[in-house]
Formats: structure tokens, sequence, C-alpha cells
């Protein structure tokens, strides 16, 4: 039997919204399809992931997360530079996350979106996901 061969970790897209494609697309069952013309992301119907670009001209480019009850508020208070409350969606707890501003926190936004995936699949399905690299089941 041939020795296992270490394989890089394939770079990400440069482009953020490929970027967020892609996590997106890595989770079970996930489909894309537009919402309010921007691409979207659902699992079993539901959306967890939207794009935001520059709504009604407020030049920001970025994604709004579902996210779970009180996560909105202390992203927002810890780095306001890179989250937001999104209009619409805000009072439910949704987060935005901002795309354009230099130092984008990819690892947060990672955990945001397998966060809003788990919170939107169902049971069945979200056992079936591991673990984040580096945490345990």
């Amino acid at each position: 039997m041939p020795a296992a061969r270490n394989r890089p970790t394939p770079k990400p897209p440069a482009d953020p919204f490929e970027r967020v494609r892609a996590l997106c697309l890595a989770l079970p069952e996930v489909t894309e399809r537009p919402s309010h013309s921007q691409p979207a992301f659902f699992v079993a119907g539901k959306m967890f992931v939207t794009f935001s670009v520059n709504l009604h001209g407020d030049g920001e480019e970025a994604i709004w997360i579902k996210a779970a009850p009180g996560v909105q508020e202390m992203l927002i208070a810890e780095a306001p530079e890179h989250f937001y409350r999104p209009p619409y969606v805000g009072h439910q707890g949704t987060v935005a996350a901002r795309l354009n501003r230099a130092g984008t926190p990819w690892e947060d936004i990672d955990l945001l979106i397998r966060d809003a995936w788990m919170m939107m699949a169902p049971k069945r399905l979200a056992a079936t996901l591991a673990p984040p690299d580096g945490e345990r089941a």
C-alpha cells in the first residue's frame, strides 16, 4: 500500500464572495439560488446565508448570516468595522459581515456559516457534519 501523501490545503479564492460560496457549498445538501436578486444559500429550503451588494446604495459588500441569539450583539460590540445589524432581518438576530474591509475575520465567518447551517439543517443532517478542525464532537 503506498504511503499517504500530505496534500496541501487548497488556497481559498481571492474573491471574497467566491470564498463564501465555497464555504457554503462545502456543507451537506446546500443549494444556491437567488433571493431578492442576490445569491443565497439554503439547506432543507431554509436560507442561512445571503449576499448583500450595495443594498439601496449603502456601499457595503457583505453577507448576511443567520446567527444564534446574542451572537449579533457580541460581534458588533467586538468588531463594528467588520459586523453590523442588517436591515429587514437584523431584528431576528441575523448578522452582516463586511467583506470589503481589510482584515476580514475569515475564521469567524467560517464558524458563523457552519453555525447558521447547523441551525437551519434538519437534525438528522446536522448530525452528519464533522466538527471544525481542532474541535471535538
